[in-house]
């Protein structure tokens, strides 16, 4: 996935915000909060997703992603090379992390995103 597919998926979940931070990181926050990132880190492409414990784990072992750097808590990954999975996949991942963002959200910001 590149980063024009990135962009139009995360743009297009309900509520979701883009903001440019961190020097030129693409960052999607939902109700403030951060759901998904992508940057280039040593001239790759890398994504950041919050996933479950169980994707996080399992991704791990697969040496498809690790820890998100800053974001070593709360089951945040950092794919590092994206061409490991298809862009079917990659899509799921980030709406999960999205689902999973949101979920935590307060009632009333969730009701708001519809």
């Amino acid at each position: 996935m590149n980063i024009a597919k990135f962009d139009k998926l995360c743009g297009s979940l309900p509520g979701a915000s883009f903001v440019v931070q961190w020097s030129d990181a693409h960052v999607y926050k939902v109700g403030g909060k951060l759901f998904a990132m992508a940057n280039r880190w040593e001239g790759e492409l890398a994504f950041i997703l919050k996933t479950s414990p169980l994707a996080c784990e399992i991704l791990r072992q697969q040496g498809i992603a690790s820890l998100a750097p800053y974001l070593t808590r709360g089951n945040w990954v950092r794919i590092g090379n994206p061409t490991m999975l298809s862009d079917a996949e990659l899509a799921s991942y980030i709406r999960q992390s999205y689902d999973i963002v949101v979920a935590k959200l307060p009632k009333a910001v969730r009701a708001g995103l519809n």
